[in-house]
């Protein structure tokens, strides 16, 4: 099923590389669609997507010297280990105001990105980015713990709210959903049914698209163009998240 999926995987990563995603909100739900069973085949197979996808593009876009990395390192530390501590309150808290909060915040976002404003002009001081990686990715990784869902659409959104211009806010997004995706991938893979041949082809796309994508973004797209293509895709996920909350009981 997977070889019937390559040409659409090779659009989601041409351009969701170019945002700093890695596009398994979309991978999932199309290898669902094309017949995978959702829990032992689409969602480790979408999430290897995820990783090579985000793998592919942060390799473009450390070449191209775009990653903040005083960000993007502790950002990735924080988001990795505080979703352990979301999840032991998770019972504590009802989920769906919290993926409204989520909704809402991305809709702030792609607001944001679409009207071209910035909240804060210049280079951040290296405390300021320091705090911007620890408080940004501890903050979205308890909530991340929290609800069950990934993050990976908040954190471009988050980085240019505290600051960083869009391309490098989406380039030093694609690092920390690289560790991020890896161990989602990892955490599902002993309970997987990998099938290889078709997750190989698909896997080529996909990196063919993420470096496509990857290097329009790195040599030819500007910071305007790539906050309007943004903020319509985050339109799009505000949207699916608001269903899905109010689909929750």
């Amino acid at each position: 099923m997977a070889y019937l999926g390559a040409p659409i995987f090779f659009c989601i990563a041409f351009v969701f590389s170019m945002l700093g995603m890695g596009g398994s909100q979309l991978y999932i739900p199309v290898l669902f669609w094309l017949g995978m069973d959702f829990k032992a085949e689409a969602i480790p197979l979408g999430l290897l997507l995820n990783v090579v996808t985000s793998a592919s593009a942060a390799t473009t876009y450390i070449r191209n010297r775009l990653v903040n990395w005083r960000v993007a390192l502790p950002f990735a530390v924080a988001m990795l280990t505080m979703p352990v501590l979301g999840a032991l309150v998770n019972a504590q808290l009802p989920v769906k105001p919290i993926v409204m909060l989520f909704a809402l915040f991305t809709a702030v976002a792609a607001v944001l990105m679409l009207s071209g404003w910035r909240p804060k002009r210049g280079k951040l001081r290296r405390s300021q980015q320091l705090a911007v990686g620890i408080g940004g990715g501890g903050t979205l990784g308890f909530l991340v713990g929290l609800i069950g869902r990934g993050g990976g659409s908040f954190v471009v959104p988050l980085l240019y709210i505290c600051g960083l211009e869009a391309k490098a806010a989406a380039a030093t997004s694609s690092v920390v959903v690289t560790g991020s995706a890896t161990c989602g991938f990892l955490s599902h893979l002993p309970a997987a049914r990998m099938h290889w041949g078709p997750s190989l082809a698909a896997a080529v796309a996909v990196l063919l698209g993420s470096q496509l994508g990857s290097r329009l973004m790195a040599k030819k797209m500007k910071s305007k163009a790539l906050k309007i293509v943004f903020g319509c895709v985050l339109l799009g996920v505000a949207t699916i998240l608001t269903i899905q909350a109010l689909a929750l009981d």
